[in-house]
């Protein structure tokens, strides 16, 4: 269980603090209706990344080669495609970036967020917990390291378990940690 809690930190303290969601649910705590669409928003974070990490998991169980201690071949090949991903969105975003001089675009989800109803909020959320390109490779690569660790079934899921509620740290304590008008 040790090894699959091991695998899985990185990436879920990576998800932790990315700050496209936390400036999201910051946005919507202080806008009318802040705190149900806070508590959309955050509920369907955490369920959005817990099917992803179950499914993941799930699908990779076995992960491991029959009378090897180590995880199976194809996780460190997986592992290694998701790295090449990340350098590639990282060319293109620098490719991308404003040049001196230019300001940067407000995304239409920021210019929009005071209109927001929980269930606006909720669909962001699920969009930003597993359709964001680095959110995605994060829970992906966490809960493939899960799947490959040497560990028990049960080992499994409360390493499934604490990936989902580390990676959902800062939105789970927003909505009461900010006061909404709503």
């Amino acid at each position: 269980m040790l090894d699959a809690i091991g695998q899985m930190l990185a990436p879920a303290v990576g998800i932790a603090i990315s700050p496209v969601p936390l400036i999201a649910i910051v946005l919507m705590l202080s806008a009318p209706r802040g705190r149900g669409n806070g508590i959309a928003f955050a509920a369907a974070w955490t369920l959005s990344l817990s099917v992803l990490v179950c499914a993941v998991v799930l699908l990779g169980t076995g992960a491991s080669a029959e009378g090897d201690d180590g995880p199976a071949q194809w996780t460190y090949w997986l592992h290694l495609a998701l790295g090449l991903l990340f350098l590639l969105l990282g060319a293109r975003q620098w490719r991308e970036r404003p040049r001196d001089g230019q300001a940067a675009a407000t995304p239409g989800w920021m210019r929009s967020i005071d209109s927001f109803t929980p269930a606006r909020a909720a669909v962001l959320a699920a969009a930003l917990a597993v359709a964001n390109p680095k959110n995605l490779v994060l829970a992906v690569s966490g809960a493939v390291g899960i799947a490959g660790a040497d560990a028990t079934a049960g080992g499994r899921a409360v390493a499934a378990v604490l990936m989902v509620l580390i990676a959902s740290l800062c939105t789970l304590g927003s909505p009461r940690g900010v006061p909404g008008r709503g």
